[in-house]
């Protein structure tokens, strides 16, 4: 049980959500706007930080899962992970996964709805997490092509890294960014969502226990670098939105009077 209770343990620790680890070692949010309950990205004071300190902690569990693929050592500790979950103790599959993958995700535009605003408007918000899908899907579909892991149940070559865990915590570290300034409560529900998303595909005998790490790892910081892009794409989408003008003016030309429509584009 000892190998149980230490994934356990990791799992907890990626259900912290990230502004807490940041915050120990001295790292704030690039996007810090506190004063207001939606942001005018037109008009927001973006606060960069230096990339390698906004990006460590996911890189670190990504380059874990990495390491893990040609690590004796963390292979080993795969296969005692995989012995005491499943081997030991053989159990019926849950299928809940499939849907609480989504849960932090549906939980932004459900409390939006009940009136609790969060930090984006619909369009801006939904943009934003379309980049971080984007972007998270296709590493994660990119590196199970590359690396031909197979699942810990032998189905396929595909166990590198764990989509349903990428998923997740993109949706977690979503809702984080989205409600941290109305309370931390809801990042941490977030993430206990998606934490326990993770040990499901380890308890379904679906993924190692290194793919849910870098899955992890792979879905907060797709997120991270969405909401750090997308002042620049939305300078890009919508700069040349001009304000339309019409003028409506009378006339009268060989015999004939009526009214002309101008309108400027």
């Amino acid at each position: 049980m000892l190998k149980t209770s230490l994934t356990l343990c990791i799992l907890v620790l990626l259900a912290v959500p990230q502004y807490s680890m940041c915050q120990a070692i001295g790292v704030q949010d690039s996007v810090a706007l506190k004063t207001a309950p939606a942001v005018n990205w037109d008009t927001a004071v973006i606060k960069r930080q230096p990339v390698y300190r906004m990006f460590f902690i996911p890189a670190v569990m990504i380059a874990y899962g990495a390491v893990s693929l040609s690590s004796d050592g963390l292979q080993d500790w795969n296969e005692g992970v995989k012995e005491e979950i499943w081997t030991e103790h053989p159990h019926k599959q849950l299928h809940i996964d499939n849907y609480l993958q989504w849960s932090p995700a549906v939980a932004v535009y459900g409390l939006n709805l009940l009136g609790i605003k969060g930090k984006n408007n619909f369009r801006d918000r939904t943009i934003i997490y379309g980049m971080s899908t984007l972007i998270m899907g296709s590493a994660v579909f990119g590196l199970k092509k590359l690396t031909g892991e197979w699942r810990p149940d032998g189905s396929n070559r595909f166990s590198f890294p764990s989509g349903h865990t990428a998923t997740a915590f993109a949706a977690a570290e979503f809702l984080r960014k989205e409600y941290q300034d109305v309370s931390p409560w809801y990042g941490i529900a977030g993430y206990a969502a998606a934490a326990a998303t993770g040990y499901l595909r380890m308890y379904n005998n679906k993924h190692w226990l290194s793919d849910v790490v870098a899955g992890a790892g792979i879905g907060i910081l797709s997120t991270d670098v969405a909401y750090r892009l997308y002042p620049a794409v939305k300078r890009w989408l919508f700069s040349r939105e001009k304000k339309s003008s019409t003028m409506v003016m009378p006339f009268y030309q060989g015999g004939a009077a009526g009214l002309a429509l101008v309108h400027h584009f």
